[in-house]
């Protein structure tokens, strides 16, 4: 396959509140939060999560629009997959699973699994240690 200039710029997701959604988009994955007509999008660096919610009227959107609890995303996490654990843990998110050997877009990582406020799955992997 030949290279292309293709990379990931931004997924969407959908929040059902607002204020919410910024404050764990914030704290706990540490994005930048950027005002945008109704709501927010969350920027990590040079990728972003857009938001569909309340006051947003998106298009053209997916066949099956994306819904509050059906997304599942992955973080990279700069450091031991412990750090990790100790982050969501004093932001008192609960972890689903882990620590669990994954194999993600750097090669094998540990991860753990927990959910953002609507429900969606979220993951932190580590290729540290």
């Amino acid at each position: 396959m030949a290279d292309l200039p293709v990379s990931l710029d931004h997924c969407v997701i959908h929040v059902s509140d607002w204020d919410r959604a910024k404050a764990f988009y914030t704290r706990v994955i540490g994005a930048e939060a950027i005002a945008r007509g109704a709501g927010y999008v969350f920027r990590l660096g040079d990728r972003q999560l857009n938001c569909h919610g309340k006051g947003v009227h998106a298009e053209p959107v997916a066949r099956l629009p994306v819904q509050p609890g059906n997304s599942d995303l992955c973080f990279c996490w700069d450091g031991p997959i412990e750090d990790a654990m100790a982050h969501l843990a004093a932001h008192d998110v609960a972890i689903e699973l882990g620590p669990v050997p994954r194999f993600g877009g750097q090669g094998n990582g540990m991860s753990v699994y927990f959910r953002d406020p609507d429900g969606s799955l979220m993951e932190f992997i580590s290729y540290h240690g």
